[in-house]
């Protein structure tokens, strides 16, 4: 079980609400990045309950994670996901797209947090609200864990979306991660209009 101890010192300094934020799909060929923003009451004082198998979500199961996607929805004062697409991710790249699509989910949250959590070692550029960046914060603060589940059931069912939109590459297989039948689906078919081009092997592929 995470321990709240961050949360709780920085609800103790009058930040009483508290987000979290990550990113997923940084590495694969294909699709978006997705980005979660979790945000916690801290008012009071906060019980786990169900919610003490929140984790970093590589961690969980898809069970697990479905399960705990539910809860954290119920539980949280407010949850935004934003995603920014592989056209994208090529014009500004794969840093400027993942801290892109974290702001945004910010911006798009019904309750203003306090204080924004953000998991990696860069704050969200544009950010007037105070945040900290820590590096592995998906496995070591709640609230952050708690954004990655979010970020990952949203990133997995738009990934089983696109599987049926483009079939043959195996999308809902292996999320658009370089898999072996990742890479022998793409060189049998070329790429497909959500494949990132900016990313090797497909910028040789582009450049040849």
């Amino acid at each position: 079980m995470l321990e709240l101890k961050l949360e709780n010192d920085l609800a103790s300094q009058g930040y009483r609400l508290i987000a979290g934020v990550d990113e997923v799909g940084r590495g694969p060929l294909a699709g978006p990045v997705v980005a979660a923003c979790v945000v916690w009451d801290f008012s009071a004082p906060f019980e786990h309950g169900e919610l003490a198998l929140v984790r970093d979500s590589k961690l969980l199961s898809a069970k697990q994670r479905q399960k705990l996607f539910g809860l954290i929805k119920e539980r949280a004062a407010a949850v935004a996901i934003a995603a920014v697409n592989n056209r994208q991710i090529d014009k500004i790249n794969i840093l400027q797209a993942s801290l892109l699509a974290m702001r945004t989910s910010v911006d798009k949250l019904s309750v203003q947090p306090n204080f924004v959590l953000v998991d990696g070692k860069f704050a969200i550029p544009k950010l007037s609200l105070a945040q900290s960046a820590i590096v592995d914060g998906d496995a070591l603060i709640f609230s952050i864990a708690a954004a990655s589940i979010i970020a990952k059931v949203s990133r997995d069912y738009l990934m089983n979306q696109y599987d049926k939109t483009y079939p043959g590459y195996g999308f809902a297989a292996h999320k658009g991660y370089g898999t072996k039948l990742h890479l022998e689906r793409l060189k049998a078919l070329g790429p497909s209009p959500i494949h990132r081009l900016s990313f090797q092997p497909l910028k040789n592929w582009r450049e040849g």
